[in-house]
């Protein structure tokens, strides 16, 4: 089947809603500059933050079915509208110094426009790439990984510059802008599309199965890649948390060294995103999962003892890249298992993972950290989570086994 549609021009479009919405990451640019212009302290300025993860979580699972009904560019549109209103009444919220119109601004209005942005691209070039699934999703998490490397530094200028209301006054424009130039472009592929081609021979009876979303919540595979996804966010998005701190405790780095270090992780990141989405095309997706888990549970284990500032560095950069692997490989690992009929709903349930571990993985380790007086029990307790997500890793695999025995019986 041709189409009219490039679908590296599709890609291309993922990755300007996702670098888009990916700013969220760079809220902790705003946080100084609240605190000392409105007085409000860091809990309230941070819970900013924290709701409009959550409601990315909950409208990536309660949309999802709207984006697979209505489509990839309509779903764009959706999402354009909610996240650039979301950041223009976050601007006038701050110019009336409305605390509580903010949370509503950025933290719902925005985190829904997250949600819907977020699992729309994904599930659409999941189905414009069969051959390369892993690729094309590592593409575009990659920009929302990539995100707050662009966006911080601008972000710190327009602040310095033309104030905090104006720059969500000018960042709201520019998002607008963007998302809907590349919502525009989106479409599904033709039914049919790359079927017969030399590559997609290659990828015969890729999909294990089509399920709907609500069959797919009904199977032990769907929990499995929850709970791995759960513990992979929990683990990295506390080290992400604690970095600094920790780095300066166990490593004896310097508090200049350690906010380097931090800098560098969001590169890891950001590539771990597109580098091991792209492995798993080769290695497959149950092989890369269990090897995310394989080398972190090795690296938990060894953190407390490192006392080598570059070695040190080095585990945290490698656990992070497996962090952000983890999101990217995970679309492509539905498609393979459930099939691409509802993937951006199934994808918008598994999500919910990240919301809960976007609460569970900081509150777990301030906690250990206060209780023990020392990060090293945090690091041990991860180790044992991520052995627990590895030990999930060979379970789903039985249930592949079984799926593929149950599809060849069929077949033959």
């Amino acid at each position: 089947m041709q189409t009219k549609k490039n679908r590296w021009l599709i890609a291309l479009a993922a990755v300007g809603i996702h670098l888009s919405i990916g700013s969220v990451y760079a809220w902790s640019v705003f946080t100084n500059p609240l605190m000392e212009q409105y007085g409000w302290d860091l809990g309230a300025v941070s819970f900013t933050f924290s709701l409009a993860i959550l409601f990315l979580g909950l409208s990536a699972a309660f949309l999802g079915h709207f984006v697979e009904k209505y489509g990839p560019r309509a779903s764009g549109f959706v999402s354009a509208g909610f996240f650039s209103v979301g950041i223009l009444g976050s601007g006038f919220a701050v110019s009336i110094e409305s605390l509580w119109l903010l949370y509503v601004s950025y933290g719902v209005l925005g985190g829904i426009g997250l949600g819907v942005g977020y699992i729309t691209p994904v599930s659409t070039l999941v189905k414009w790439f069969p051959d390369r699934r892993g690729l094309a999703t590592g593409l575009a998490i990659m920009g929302f990984g990539f995100s707050a490397v662009i966006y911080s530094p601008v972000q710190s200028t327009l602040i310095q510059s033309v104030g905090i209301a104006n720059t969500f006054y000018i960042l709201g424009c520019i998002f607008l802008v963007i998302m809907v130039a590349s919502a525009s472009y989106l479409e599904k592929p033709p039914e049919g599309f790359m079927e017969g081609s030399a590559k997609m021979e290659k990828k015969k009876n890729l999909d294990l199965s089509q399920l709907t979303a609500n069959e797919a919540v009904k199977t032990r595979r769907f929990w499995y890649l929850w709970l791995m996804l759960f513990i992979n966010v929990t683990c990295g998005i506390a080290i992400l948390a604690v970095a600094s701190p920790m780095g300066q405790e166990i490593a004896g780095l310097s508090a200049a060294a350690a906010a380097t270090m931090v800098g560098i992780m969001g590169f890891f990141n950001g590539a771990g995103r597109l580098v091991w989405a792209s492995v798993s095309d080769y290695m497959g997706r149950p092989n890369v999962y269990t090897t995310f888990f394989v080398i972190q549970i090795a690296a938990y284990f060894l953190l407390p003892s490192i006392t080598a500032a570059l070695l040190f560095q080095l585990l945290l950069f490698i656990i992070i890249s497996c962090y952000g692997g983890g999101f990217s490989s995970i679309p492509a690992y539905i498609g393979d298992l459930f099939g691409t009929k509802q993937l951006g709903a199934i994808h918008g349930y598994i999500l919910t993972a990240w919301a809960a571990a976007g609460l569970a993985g900081p509150n777990i380790a301030a906690w250990v950290r206060e209780t023990t007086n020392s990060y090293t029990a945090t690091l041990y307790i991860f180790g044992v989570l991520i052995s627990i997500a590895f030990i999930i890793s060979l379970l789903v695999r039985i249930d592949i086994r079984e799926l593929k025995q149950k599809n060849d019986k069929i077949a033959s």
